[in-house]
């Protein structure tokens, strides 16, 4: 029997699941949604989609975290493209802190459906990651895209765990609305700042997961890019700036003999401050998500992409904790199509978001949320161990032309873990190709993506969709073209 398709017996079921459902949430009660079903959430009408019978469904709308203060979060769920009720779910989660996740995740990088040229249409994504698993989309936390709060103080509190109670939360209630999936195999995956989300949700996961009642069929988590440890990722991202020749040999010098970047007090140094100022304005020139495509010319010229003093200033907290994802991809103006379509009455109809005449402002990174973050945990790395003796599955994936968050700082973090290595460093292969190449260890598994930015699914689309299926069944890479 179709999801879609079951009437009173889900009905029924769900309000007994409800009963029995959640208890604490971080000391906090759950708020349970009221259920009304998921037919209601059904996208039917979406402007611009390419093909009315694509063979399978998907859902977008509100689900309610916390209803004393109005929090409610927004998502897109697209069934797998085949066999949907015998495919695992995964969560995509993107970062920022502050981006949309159905702004680049869903339209730019990895859903069915991807924004066209003028942002009056899209286009249909052969590599879509539904084809292998039944993806859903979330934009968090409150403040980022259309997920919002009745209670401004919300704002106020945003940081990693605040984000991580909610997503939780989140999950839980989409469970009542789609009882079928409960039970189902899951993973969470995510890029950049998702590199903290991922884990610290995947770690609250496992802990509530003692309880039967919450219990979630967690498996493991897929990160690309990741932020992941302040230090190792501030280190990497000099050095690679420096091999890459963005920055010259004494810029470099000054680095290394003036900053600390496992100190802490890393930037009351003023030659350090002022050296690791110099590559964000040699950055300025290109696109520091893919050093070696174009930037976006309108954005380019309109607003620029300036990284000054006080910009390094604020976003040193007090290392290199988080940059908004401003550009990215090989179109690099995917951003502003993506601005016109979520602003669109007839989009936002179709997505459930408004009534299609009092319309909600869409954006696809939100300024405020990234310069307001009011706790970031310096280093994921305690989690990764802790998970990895928990036997999740657990892969990390670079683009290697990515200057935000390269492919050095990947492997500096990962080589703070120390752990055994299983399987020496080689190529992997794609259509008779190398994709990039691959470390196996005990208990993780590094890939690198051989011309990839920062959102690798944008450069490389059917090598990420290739890497995908691996992860999720557990085979390795390609060996041989």
């Amino acid at each position: 029997m179709h999801v879609c398709e079951m009437g009173n017996f889900m009905f029924a079921l769900a309000l007994v699941t409800m009963i029995y459902a959640f208890s604490a949430v971080n000391s906090r009660s759950v708020k349970i949604i009221n259920f009304d079903g998921y037919g209601d959430h059904l996208v039917t009408q979406l402007p611009g989609q390419p093909d009315d019978d694509v063979g399978f469904k998907h859902y977008a709308g509100y689900v309610t975290v916390d209803e004393k203060s109005g929090r409610a979060l927004f998502y897109w769920f697209y069934e797998a493209s085949s066999r949907h009720d015998e495919k695992p779910l995964v969560l995509w989660l993107n970062g920022g802190p502050g981006c949309s996740s159905v702004g680049y995740g869903a339209t730019q990088e990895i859903g069915p459906f991807i924004v066209d040229t003028s942002g009056h249409g899209l286009r249909s994504n052969p590599y879509s990651w539904n084809k292998e698993a039944n993806i859903l989309f979330l934009e968090s936390p409150v403040g980022v895209g259309f997920s919002y709060s009745n209670t401004s103080t919300d704002y106020d509190n945003l940081g990693d765990t605040f984000t991580a109670n909610d997503a939780y939360t989140f999950l839980q209630n989409w469970f009542i609305k789609f009882p079928t999936y409960r039970k189902r195999t899951f993973y969470i995956a995510g890029e950049s700042y998702g590199g903290k989300y991922v884990p610290e949700l995947a770690e609250l996961i496992h802990d509530k997961n003692k309880d039967p009642s919450q219990y979630i069929n967690l498996k493991g988590f897929l990160v690309g890019n990741p932020e992941t440890s302040d230090a190792d990722d501030l280190r990497g991202w000099v050095d690679y700036a420096w091999s890459h020749a963005i920055v010259s040999d004494e810029t470099h010098k000054v680095i290394s003999r003036y900053c600390d970047f496992y100190g802490t007090d890393t930037w009351s140094d003023e030659n350090c401050s002022n050296a690791v100022d110099e590559i964000y304005k040699q950055y300025n020139h290109i696109d520091i998500y893919s050093i070696y495509t174009p930037v976006c010319l309108s954005n380019y010229t309109s607003k620029g992409t300036s990284f000054t003093k006080k910009t390094m200033q604020v976003l040193f907290k007090p290392l290199l904790k988080m940059m908004p994802r401003v550009l990215g991809g090989y179109d690099p103006c995917l951003d502003d199509y993506a601005k016109t379509f979520y602003n669109r009455a007839d989009v936002q109809k179709a997505l459930h978001v408004s009534d299609g005449h009092h319309l909600r402002s869409w954006s696809i990174c939100n300024d405020t949320i990234f310069h307001g973050w009011t706790e970031s945990l310096p280093s994921v790395l305690p989690i990764y161990k802790k998970l990895i003796d928990a036997n999740l599955r657990i892969w990390v994936y670079s683009g290697d032309t990515d200057g935000r968050v390269p492919v050095l700082s990947t492997r500096y973090s990962i080589a703070a873990l120390a752990l055994p290595i299983t399987e020496s460093w080689r190529p992997w292969y794609h259509q008779k190709q190398v994709g990039g190449w691959v470390q196996q260890y005990k208990g993780l598994t590094f890939a690198t993506f051989r011309g990839a930015g920062h959102a690798v699914p944008c450069f490389k689309p059917s090598e990420s969709l290739a890497l995908f299926s691996s992860f999720l069944s557990g085979a390795a890479l390609p060996s041989q073209p």
